[in-house]
């Protein structure tokens, strides 16, 4: 088929890699434009999925908004069969889901209707859900209320957000591999009307770990938002890559003993793998000899 692709992160790369390996034609990559990054954080860096797309040949653009008529008519006008997504990042008006000669369908992180939406993955382990998976959804208007054609699910199974985003990326490619090989076979199947949840875009200030709520939520956090879940010390963050719930009581935000277990509202968070800022990953207690926390230190 003559596909344009339509990706940003690194989740879209394997999407990208497997229609090119399937033998289609992608005629054009659409992805975000590039942004400041870089060793000072000041050179513009194109994203992963531009940066593969050149590799391969393929045209990349990179327009600001899809809303104007003319960027409309260029998509337009690249005359595809269909128009494939995963996590481009802006929104499609109905002009550009109505170009292609099937449309445009969406490699979604989740089993929908449950986290509709910017994050399903990293919600997915925040709420402590046991199962979640990918498919493949005809796009249309509301945001991410199409019908389903194909769908797998995995278990979560104590993996972190990166984790799960690549098996759910690898997933999601040979779904939509299989798909675009057998669409009539494949028919689009509305959601249920029940179980819908929306994942909201990530806010910074949720990777701070809260020690207020109880110790298996604090867990998901460094999980869910790995690597950048973080507490402060006197003034320093200090990231936890890595923790263990422990049976263990006391006043929230305090450490319990000098391994740095640290009470939560119920039970107790012991990180095992940290990293202090500008410095290398550690496991925990290679930290606490060169930094000992003693016990009764108040880390919030």
């Amino acid at each position: 088929m003559r596909i344009i692709f339509m990706g940003t992160p690194d989740f879209a790369v394997p999407v990208l890699k497997a229609l090119v390996s399937a033998g289609h034609e992608v005629i054009a990559a659409y992805s975000q434009p590039p942004r400041p990054g870089g060793r000072r954080g000041k050179e513009l860096t194109p994203s992963p999925v531009h940066k593969v797309a050149e590799e391969l040949g393929i045209e990349v653009r990179t327009p600001l908004s899809l809303r104007d008529e003319q960027a409309q008519a260029d998509f337009a006008a690249l005359a595809a069969d269909v128009a494939v997504v995963a996590a481009y990042g802006l929104i499609l008006p109905q002009a550009v889901l109505d170009a292609p000669k099937h449309g445009c369908l969406n490699v979604h992180g989740s089993i929908l209707p449950r986290w509709r939406g910017a994050a399903p993955v990293q919600r997915a382990i925040l709420a402590g859900d046991l199962v979640t998976g990918v498919g493949i959804m005809q796009m249309e208007a509301g945001l991410d209320t199409g019908p389903v054609m194909a769908e797998a699910k995995t278990d979560v199974d104590g993996k972190t957000g990166p984790e799960l985003l690549a098996e759910l990326s690898e997933i999601g490619a040979r779904l939509m591999v299989e798909v675009l090989a057998d669409l009539p076979g494949h028919p689009p199947r509305a959601q249920p009307a029940e179980g819908v949840t929306y994942a909201r875009k990530i806010d910074k200030a949720e990777t701070r770990l809260d020690f207020h709520h109880d110790a298996e939520f604090a867990e998901r956090q460094v999980r869910a938002f790995h690597p950048l879940a973080w507490f402060e010390l006197d003034g320093e963050r200090y990231r936890v890559l890595a923790a263990e719930v422990v049976n263990r009581a006391g006043a929230a935000g305090t450490t319990l003993d000098d391994a740095l277990t640290i009470a939560c509202n119920f039970g107790a968070l012991r990180p095992t793998l940290i990293q202090r800022a500008g410095r290398p990953a550690m496991p925990t207690a290679d930290l606490l000899r060169g930094r000992p926390i003693p016990a009764g230190t108040r880390i919030d």
